[in-house]
């Protein structure tokens, strides 16, 4: 199921897998554009007015109230909410090691010099309604601006039909520290958080996937507020040596192949008999699969496996792919990490399934795709901190270093840069 292709084909295969992640059409934005302009205009009413459109339902107050996030979390199966406090412990556990400390230097005649860190006021995440749930997205996405100190964490989900909200969204919201809820989606809720209606304060970044019309919003109110990226289809890239279980290679490709026709799911290995068998399990797995159809698609069209001659050969393309997640299924995974240069996320040996990192391991399930592993990160803490830096002269010391200050000035002929250096020295 998987289509084998040459070693000499991997530039080809990167470009094809670009071709997923086309640029959001003219039209999508013109729409989104739309609703952003309307939303700043006429805030509230034309909130209320696009959720009665796109939801089917009339919203009075978009504010969930925490009488309502009671009721909602009663509905909750106790076993997952102990799973989800468990993988919060986890996730705050790897994030809280990521905070940074602001810092001051000494240097001669008095001068001193640093950098301060400062959480963000204000983070919105969104969460996408409709039939898939992701209530472990709400977990990554706030937990990291809880851990950096935002001290306002908004979330926006559209209404159910009865004009409620899913249970499980509402408890991991609560357990995750978010301040607010609002009973919204869209890109009239990107709109929202970006600058403010009469019942719904602007944030300072919007972080967490949505739909096309969600993703446009983002982009196009990108500067006004800060954003997290522009997520495109899953990605799950998996190097196996000879002693892999290839029923164990086939669950991980199906994990990521059914989340979107359009998934990638790729095998590298240096064992051709281990390719074939992992060709067996993925049609005795997929037959079984309620998403059946769309894993299908899935290893259609973007299924991919290349024998290497090496490990080492495996990591190189891997890191020419620069995949979402990346796999090492090998029997002593920890030599090769440090030649991973370009992976969102990496799973270590035969029994880290990428579910573990999606859910509960800890690490963070927001992840770079589309090969822009290659320069940026996963969210977290950094995402929701900004820097600020602090300078000190003394007189001694501006008139030790004043000449060299305005000679630079003068050179690119900023004269007015170099007089406020030359009043001092006098």
């Amino acid at each position: 199921m998987l289509k084998k292709i040459d070693r000499t084909e991997t530039a080809q295969l990167r470009a094809y897998l670009d071709s997923r992640s086309a640029e959001i059409s003219e039209e999508i934005l013109l729409a989104a554009s739309r609703i952003i302009e309307d939303v700043r205009k006429r805030g509230d009413k034309a909130c209320k007015e696009y959720t009665a459109k796109f939801d089917g339902i009339q919203i009075d107050d978009f504010r969930v109230s925490e009488e309502e996030i009671d009721e909602a979390i009663k509905k909750c199966d106790p076993f997952f909410m102990e799973s989800m406090k468990k993988a919060k412990q986890n996730i705050e556990f790897f994030h809280r090691a990521q905070v940074q400390n602001s810092y001051i230097q000494q240097k001669e005649y008095g001068i001193f010099l640093g950098q301060r860190v400062i959480p963000l006021e204000s983070a919105g995440i969104y969460v996408p309604g409709g039939r898939a749930q992701y209530p472990s997205s709400v977990l990554m996405n706030a937990i990291p601006a809880h851990v950096a100190g935002v001290k306002r964490i908004v979330m926006v989900t559209p209404p159910s039909k009865e004009g409620g909200i899913n249970p499980n969204i509402a408890f991991a919201a609560r357990l995750a520290g978010v301040t607010e809820i609002y009973k919204i989606g869209g890109a009239q809720a990107i709109a929202a958080l970006a600058y403010g209606t009469e019942s719904i304060p602007a944030v300072d970044k919007i972080v967490g996937p949505g739909n096309i019309y969600v993703a446009a919003a983002k982009k196009l109110v990108y500067g006004k507020v800060d954003i997290d990226m522009i997520a495109g289809p899953s990605e799950i890239l998996v190097i196996a040596d000879e002693k892999a279980d290839p029923a164990f290679v086939a669950a991980d490709l199906l994990s990521q192949a059914e989340h979107d026709p359009m998934a990638s799911a790729i095998l590298l290995t240096t064992s051709e008999e281990l390719c074939e068998k992992v060709n067996v399990q993925l049609r005795i797995q997929t037959d079984v699969l309620p998403k059946r159809a769309i894993v299908e698609a899935s290893l259609r069209n973007y299924g991919t496996s290349i024998i290497c001659n090496t490990i080492e050969e495996c990591i190189d393309f891997s890191n020419a792919i620069a995949p979402e997640h990346l796999e090492l299924m090998v029997s002593d995974p920890m030599p090769y990490l440090n030649r991973v240069r370009n992976a969102g996320s990496v799973f270590l040996g035969y029994y880290t399934c990428e579910s573990i990192g999606d859910y509960f391991g800890g690490t963070n399930h927001v992840l770079p795709t589309s090969g822009t592993a290659r320069f940026s990160s996963a969210l977290g803490v950094d995402a929701f901190i900004k820097k600020s830096s602090f300078l000190y002269y003394t007189e001694e010391a501006l008139k030790a270093y004043g000449d060299h200050i305005v000679s630079m000035a003068e050179e690119e002929q900023l004269q007015a840069h170099a007089n406020a250096a030359k009043v001092r020295m006098k």
